[in-house]
């Protein structure tokens, strides 16, 4: 009996003591949980996960919407879903924003002289050809911006927020809506430009990017992240009572829109395959690295875990449906297109997962559906337990890319992961292959293979997300 297989039985033996839901108390019947313990334990010992996202990130590269990464990114995926034997492969089209970058520089010009590595939020609209300079104000907080609303007239705003390290990745949250809105709330205000404090955990002088969220109507200034020692040395300058002023230029900017897809492959139910259960990732990249872990990471997990259930003795009841969003990281088109395009078989989705979490062993599931599913769930959770993986939330939207399924009901699962490294790469020039960890992305792949064979196999589909709870997180 495998290590596995060992921990898999005592995790049993401890639950029914504890009180919890044990396997065999949900809807799978115990047959179809020894083929998930079974999937659980070949998955985990070894799969070809890594594979996936070395060949993507290769041949492809970053994959930022509507650039040529892009566009290669699609046709590799389209070549090796065919080439695993998926069914009904496809590129449904998707019109997309497309924004680039040409070129970024920052220095501090007074007190003293000093380059700054930094780099622009995606969206952000160009400086001036010859660059834009004022003095810099700090702020640690929104609350404190409103308070020191005087002197940001004229200046450059300084979010000064750091990210908290986290295994669940909740330090993240907390940060990131500092480059999402902080540009236009700063504008209001009447400053020229802003610089935040990179969202990450890392101390490289390699800046994060990610998209900020201009207002409808509000004043639009530039913005870019500072890598994470030039901000602490930024905070240093500030901390004394002389006025410190910085240079930034910026040559990007948005283009016409152009025509990428949602990549989509499948494998047929042997009993109802026109009930689907969706495994989805986002395909595209930001432009700094090579998009390994977000979301080359996720698209090897599904894509993986999909092939596995496949080389089963027996195929499960429902058809599993790998789809590789397009345009995740600037503006959700491949989600909003996928809903809209399937609205009629929305009913007929039994659920629907998504991996966008990196490399990180898993340590979960989100889940969020009508109360009647918790006992699948629960029996979910206990098989990944095996995996130190049987944390089970309730809530959510499961994932970006998959959100808009809630509005029709589908039930949505989220991979939880640990975050704890994540965000020491996220978005920078260092999101490159050697950087997945084979090891910890099989466990993920077999929490995702074990999630997808269950709802795929259950005797009935999973209740419908209540309608009060029918609602986008953005």
């Amino acid at each position: 009996m495998s290590g596995l297989r060992r921990l898999g039985a005592a995790t049993g033996l401890v639950l029914a003591a504890l009180g919890l839901p044990a396997l065999d108390r949900g809807p799978l019947p115990s047959e179809s949980l020894r083929t998930a313990s079974d999937l659980r334990d070949r998955v985990a010992e070894g799969s070809k996960a890594a594979d996936w996202v070395r060949e993507i990130t290769d041949r492809a590269g970053p994959r930022l919407a509507g650039s040529p990464g892009d566009r290669a990114a699609v046709a590799v995926t389209l070549e090796m879903l065919r080439s695993l034997g998926f069914s009904n492969v496809r590129a449904e089209k998707v019109t997309v924003p497309v924004w680039s970058r040409v070129s970024e520089s920052g220095e501090v010009t007074a007190p003293v002289s000093l380059r700054l590595a930094l780099t622009a939020l995606g969206g952000s609209i160009a400086t001036p050809a010859d660059g834009l300079e004022a003095e810099v104000v700090r702020v640690p907080s929104f609350d404190e911006l409103e308070k020191r609303r005087d002197a940001v007239r004229g200046r450059i705003v300084f979010y000064d927020v750091p990210t908290e390290r986290t295994r669940d990745g909740s330090g993240y949250g907390k940060a990131v809506v500092y480059r999402s809105d902080g540009a236009s709330r700063a504008a209001a205000l009447g400053a020229v430009g802003v610089l935040v404090r990179s969202i990450g955990t890392d101390d490289n002088r390699l800046p994060h990017t990610g998209d900020l969220s201009y207002k409808d109507g509000a004043p639009r200034i530039p913005a870019a992240a500072v890598s994470i020692p030039d901000a602490d040395l930024l905070a240093h300058l500030l901390a004394s009572a002389v006025p410190v002023r910085v240079r930034f230029a910026l040559d990007c900017g948005r283009r016409p829109d152009a025509e990428s897809a949602n990549v989509i492959g499948e494998i047929p139910g042997r009993e109802r395959p026109e009930e689907i259960v969706v495994l989805g990732a986002h395909l595209d990249s930001w432009d700094l690295g090579r998009g390994a872990i977000d979301d080359g990471a996720g698209c090897g997990i599904v894509i993986e875990a999909a092939r596995q259930v496949a080389a089963l003795r027996e195929r499960p009841r429902r058809t599993l449906r790998v789809v590789l969003y397009a345009n995740e990281e600037n503006g959700l088109a491949g989600g909003k297109a996928y809903a809209a395009a399937h609205v009629n078989e929305l009913a007929r989705h039994a659920a629907a997962l998504e991996a966008d979490s990196g490399t990180g062993r898993p340590i979960g599931i989100s889940w969020n559906a009508g109360p009647a599913a918790e006992p699948l769930f629960a029996q979910i959770a206990a098989l990944l337990a095996a995996l130190d993986a049987g944390g089970l939330e309730a809530g959510g939207e499961g994932g970006a890319d998959i959100s808009p399924l809630v509005l029709g009901g589908v039930p949505v699962v989220g991979l939880l992961q640990d975050h704890t490294t994540y965000f020491d790469f996220h978005h920078t020039a260092n999101d490159t292959f050697d950087k997945i960890v084979p090891k910890d992305l099989d466990r993920a792949t077999a929490a995702a293979a074990v999630a997808a064979w269950c709802l795929a196999e259950a005797p009935s589909l999973p209740a419908r997300v209540p309608p009060d709870k029918r609602k986008l997180p953005w």
